[in-house]
């Protein structure tokens, strides 16, 4: 069994909605949900004419390889209605795999760590609340650490 985090965004519908499916879906289809973040509201990142995201951290064990999580990520993205528009636009869900074990994977279906968590704080704030200590695979730093180095002006805000 592996350990790996996986960052849960909606800014579509009923995003509390949205979020609690996909953790349903996840916990019955990709492995034991060990722990999870609160809910945190904030505005959108790189494109910023759409509504507020709601995201959360899960902390999860599975059996699957990190492609076979992708590719289940995807399907499960996909049976609650994902429809990929644009980069960095709305979507009803999106599901990221931010750490898998202690693994780097640089290849053109997945990219481990995600190449973003040290930039973003609606990634970072609830990481560090469910894995303050955890040490980032390529940069040696603890989220912590890179939470505290992070200029991303986006204010994250705890809703639950």
């Amino acid at each position: 069994m592996s350990h790996c985090f996986l960052l849960l965004g909606t800014n579509i519908g009923d995003k509390r909605h949205n979020l609690l499916q996909a953790r349903e879906l996840i916990s019955a289809r990709a492995g034991v949900i060990l722990t999870s973040s609160f809910v945190y509201q904030t505005s959108a990142w790189g494109k910023e004419d759409q509504d507020d995201f709601l995201n959360q951290v899960l902390y999860l064990k599975t059996s699957f390889e990190p492609k076979e999580l992708l590719n289940l990520c995807l399907e499960i993205e996909k049976k609650l209605g994902r429809v990929r528009f644009e980069h960095w636009g709305e979507r009803l869900i999106d599901i990221d795999i931010l750490y898998f074990e202690n693994l780097v994977i640089e290849d053109d279906e997945l990219i481990i760590p995600h190449p973003e968590i040290q930039n973003r704080k609606f990634t970072l704030v609830p990481l560090v609340e469910i894995a303050a200590d955890y040490l980032h695979p390529k940069l040696k730093q603890t989220n912590k650490d890179l939470l505290g180095l992070c200029t991303d002006p986006l204010d994250v805000v705890k809703i639950d």
